[in-house]
């Protein structure tokens, strides 16, 4: 699915990135927190990143920790680099509760992340989130395309879901579950 000259950008916990360059790879692994991927499919240019909390912090509007910071930035972040807002599509991955009696922080990740999409106005192209397992992501900033590999220990599980994009726009990719 992905060119054979990949340069692989690897986005942890509290980062972000943005690209226009062919041959970019996004990639991040996820349990609770959210990574979104934003995606201008006519300026060709995407973005992700990895928050591990929703919201904000109350005393500190710039940690990266929080969701409301990490999608400010990543969404100026895109807009600096040549994006039109108007055109942005999100993807979502992540958001799972992978682990029992640490509460359902990967359930309010997701609906942070979820309604903050939708406040913003953008097109909401892919939404792999919930669940109890994690994820790894990666993500062509240039064609939208997403591959997800659910980490699950016991069972490996392969599935291949086609993106449906209702435009007039050549596609801009396919997310395989595998």
């Amino acid at each position: 699915m992905f060119d054979r000259k990949e340069t692989m950008i690897h986005i942890i916990q509290g980062q972000f990135e943005v690209s226009d360059r062919p041959g970019d790879i996004m990639t991040t692994v996820l349990g609770s927190c959210v990574a979104a991927c934003l995606h201008d499919p006519v300026g060709r240019i995407g973005g992700m990143n990895h928050f591990l909390l929703p919201g904000s912090d109350p005393d500190d509007r710039t940690n990266v920790k929080y969701g409301a910071y990490s999608m400010e930035q990543l969404i100026n972040a895109m807009l600096r680099a040549g994006a039109q807002r108007a055109r942005i599509e999100a993807h979502l991955f992540g958001g799972a509760n992978v682990v029992k009696g640490l509460g359902r922080i990967g359930d309010s990740n997701r609906v942070f992340a979820t309604d903050f999409v939708r406040r913003e106005g953008f097109a909401l192209r892919t939404d792999d989130t919930g669940g109890i397992f994690g994820r790894r992501v990666r993500f062509d900033p240039i064609t939208g395309r997403s591959e997800v590999r659910v980490l699950n220990a016991e069972t490996p599980v392969v599935q291949q879901v086609e993106r449906i994009v209702p435009r007039a726009i050549e596609p801009s990719g396919a997310v395989e579950l595998f």
